[in-house]
């Protein structure tokens, strides 16, 4: 059985390890129109120096109205991509696979400069503007806005693209029955995420895999559980995601938190369970610093792959450390050589 170290294959993409670096959102655009700039720069490459095998760049939003403030990343414009290319290169320098979540915040936009979109003209909670709800010549032009960003994100060199289908935001918005309260066709929770997967499948290379994250239950009473997104996820595999990242929660600010939330893999039976069911590759979330946590994940074979986010951001070699643990070698490059004995 594979342990955390050993590469992993989704289509003709080779990631080095099965440590991928969660996207988390830095809030840090300094010139507030979507360009990833320094910050972004030193955050990303140290994590690939570290030793990190897939760095998932943060949500990054199709729409100057898709962020959640106006200090978000974006593919909105093909001027944003040399700023892509330059972190995607210098990463790849360091043997890291790279990707970009792309996503759409909806009704949970909070700029005051930004218009709010979703299927119904349902707020988030009282302190969120009613949003607008979209027409269906606007869903479907959003649909080739995933498509566009997509293509942008080849073209800055990445070597997986994942949607972001989760944590409250326009896809799961479609998918949640809090949500969306159409009548007309695209009340059907799973057609709008379904359009954007088929869509952004046909125009990659046929070579790069497809990621999604998805919020495996939701919280609130009423919500969606784990059997509809497994049903979820055999439609979707079908339709050409080759592995899913399983999170959890975000439908509302009211639901409950999940009972152990500060366990250790308090997420990965979701993960384990669409594994099993789907005979697809799922990547684990949630409370995962422990190497030896993310580790018996592996080898008990949970999950293909575990995502790191707070352990990543409080050490941005956290791989290195994980081998370490684990009694590896040291992973960092060479100039870092003499910090463990040898030259």
């Amino acid at each position: 059985m594979p342990g955390l170290f050993e590469p992993m294959t989704l289509r003709d993409l080779t990631i080095k390890n099965r440590i991928m670096m969660s996207p988390m959102c830095q809030y840090s655009v300094e010139t507030r129109d979507g360009r990833p700039g320094e910050w972004h720069y030193v955050h990303y490459i140290s994590r690939a120096i570290g030793g990190t095998g897939l760095i998932m760049m943060e949500m990054t939003d199709i729409h100057p109205d898709g962020r959640i403030t106006d200090r978000d990343l974006g593919l909105w414009s093909d001027e944003h991509i040399p700023s892509f290319r330059r972190i995607v290169n210098g990463c790849k320098e360091y043997g890291a696979a790279v990707g970009i979540q792309l996503a759409h915040a909806g009704r949970k936009a909070e700029s005051d400069s930004l218009c709010p979109v979703a299927p119904s003209a349902v707020p988030f909670s009282e302190k969120f503007r009613v949003p607008h709800e979209m027409s269906r010549d606007e869903v479907e032009a959003m649909v080739e806005l995933f498509v566009r960003g997509a293509e942008r994100a080849v073209l800055a060199g990445v070597d997986t693209v994942e949607i972001h289908g989760a944590h409250g935001y326009l896809i799961h918005q479609f998918i949640s029955r809090f949500s969306n309260k159409r009548t007309d066709e695209y009340g059907e929770p799973n057609k709008f995420a379904a359009e954007v997967i088929r869509a952004v499948r046909r125009n990659i290379p046929a070579g790069m895999p497809l990621l999604m994250r998805l919020s495996a239950v939701e919280y609130a009473d009423g919500g969606y559980d784990l059997e509809e997104t497994i049903e979820r996820a055999l439609l979707f595999r079908e339709m050409g995601v080759d592995a899913f990242d399983l999170s959890s929660g975000g439908e509302t600010p009211s639901a409950p938190a999940p009972v152990r939330s500060s366990s250790p893999g308090y997420q990965v039976p979701f993960a384990e369970a669409v594994r099993m069911a789907v005979d697809v590759p799922v990547i684990a979330v949630g409370r995962l610093d422990d190497p030896n946590v993310a580790e018996m994940v592996i080898r008990n074979e949970q999950a293909d792959m575990v995502a790191i986010g707070r352990g990543m951001l409080r050490n941005p070699y956290w791989a290195n450390e994980a081998a370490l643990a684990l009694g590896y070698d040291p992973i960092l490059p060479r100039p870092y050589a003499r910090a463990f004995g040898s030259r």
